[in-house]
């Protein structure tokens, strides 16, 4: 039977329902703006992940919602995140080879993710793990697309918050960026042990993971001291 913290996906899908849309109205606001497309579409599968932890919490295991949670999660719980940094860091041109790589390599991996045999013995009726998977190699992917993620999500928040922690006007970005870069690490963190059966901690660092990131959005759209129009917040990100 399900714990306690089996139901917490749930709460951590409710966020991710209220906060996708206020990125992707910023995005709306001001198109192109690439970065602000990609974070909403980042939270929106970070939602989509925990939406089948929730699913399979009060309905037990499903095939379906089980490789819909292993692409959503470990193959797209964080490069969206990650590429929107990468449009703020880089020329359009080298982000959208960078794009054309990242999706192409996204798309073959669900591929076998899809196609891959399940071992029903190993499956367990209220939790999700990669290990189900027969053809193990379906698990090789999401280490280095989250390495790719960790990358430019967290490397690009912290060095952010470097550049301005001397800097008084600018202490909410600081901040803002400290709580995004701490946000991000969390999930990954919950990733790792679930390579090790222990799902239930990626359950619990997904919702701390995302209330952190929403706490930094909010600290990096607060307008500066001086009264300066706010940053986007992924501009904060990119410094």
């Amino acid at each position: 039977m399900p714990g306690f913290v089996h139901y917490i996906p749930i709460a951590t899908t409710l966020i991710a329902i209220i906060f996708a849309p206020v990125v992707f109205r910023r995005w709306q606001q001001r198109k192109p703006a690439p970065h602000l497309f990609w974070w909403a579409l980042g939270i929106a599968m970070y939602g989509v992940g925990t939406l089948t932890e929730s699913a399979t919490t009060l309905f037990g295991w499903n095939e379906f919602v089980f490789r819909s949670w292993y692409i959503s999660g470990a193959l797209l719980g964080g490069a969206p995140l990650a590429q929107g940094t990468v449009y703020l860091m880089f020329s359009r041109k080298t982000a959208d080879r960078m794009t054309a790589v990242l999706v192409t390599v996204i798309l073959v991996a669900s591929a076998v993710v899809i196609l891959s045999p399940i071992d029903y013995g190993a499956v367990e009726a209220h939790r999700l793990t990669g290990r189900v998977m027969e053809w193990r190699q379906s698990r090789l992917f999401s280490p280095f697309i989250n390495l790719y993620a960790a990358t430019f999500l967290i490397g690009g928040a912290i060095l952010s918050a470097w550049r301005f922690r001397s800097d008084p006007t600018a202490r909410h970005r600081f901040i803002g960026n400290c709580f995004i870069a701490v946000g991000a690490i969390l999930p990954g963190i919950g990733g790792t042990a679930t390579r090790f059966g222990h799902t239930e901690v990626l359950y619990v660092m997904e919702f701390l993971g995302l209330i952190l990131i929403w706490i930094g959005y909010r600290y990096n759209v607060l307008p500066g001291t001086r009264g300066a129009p706010a940053p986007d917040v992924l501009e904060a990100v990119a410094g």
